[in-house]
């Protein structure tokens, strides 16, 4: 099975790459849209969602017409920051808009970035990323997370307020986590993935 990994120099790239050959697809690390056709679609990404949305914007119509045939896509960190319309991070850029709402500052008292591992809350246990899963602990780095306009929150976890930790839209999922960091649990996440 081919796996399409966008690479638009921002983060974790190999990571992503390796976890997911490691469960036995193969992935295509995609620097621009000409190099993907069909395949299921992995944004991974770390970094400001100013510096996301101009080097994914090449990007932008391949994805949406995936989203729009159905095709699985998944968002990871920034990645799932960019399926959102914009952030208070940087006010000018625009994302995909293929969920409604803005990515904002985490309301918290605490130390940002969140730096490490947090429990993970299953919002919609229907969603086929959590298949096999309870609640658990994954792996994060951010200062953002979106607030969703419409119900697509997956699953969330506390840090010192309630935070968006995944999404979820017919075909399309997001985790703020990095799940090709969570141990056993986000392998078992990206393998529900890719068996979508």
């Amino acid at each position: 099975m081919k796996v399409a990994i966008i690479d638009y120099r921002m983060g974790n790239i190999r990571s992503v790459y390796n976890a997911v050959k490691y469960l036995g697809a193969r992935p295509i690390l995609a620097a621009n849209p000409s190099k993907f056709k069909d395949e299921k679609i992995i944004i991974p990404g770390v970094g400001a969602f100013g510096d996301g949305a101009k080097n994914l914007s090449p990007f932008f119509p391949k994805i949406k017409e995936a989203i729009a045939s159905d095709t699985p896509v998944l968002g990871i960190c920034l990645g799932m920051q960019m399926f959102f319309e914009s952030s208070a991070e940087s006010p000018r850029a625009r994302g995909l808009s293929a969920m409604k709402g803005k990515v904002v500052k985490i309301p918290t008292r605490l130390k940002l970035p969140q730096i490490g591992w947090n429990s993970l809350k299953i919002e919609k246990k229907s969603c086929p990323l959590f298949r096999g899963i309870k609640d658990a602990d994954v792996y994060f780095v951010h200062s953002y997370h979106p607030v969703p306009k419409e119900d697509v929150v997956a699953a969330t976890t506390d840090y010192g307020c309630k935070v968006t930790a995944a999404v979820w839209k017919g075909n399309v999922f997001g985790t703020q986590f990095h799940p090709e960091k969570s141990g056993r649990v986000g392998l078992k996440m990206l393998g529900n993935f890719l068996e979508v």
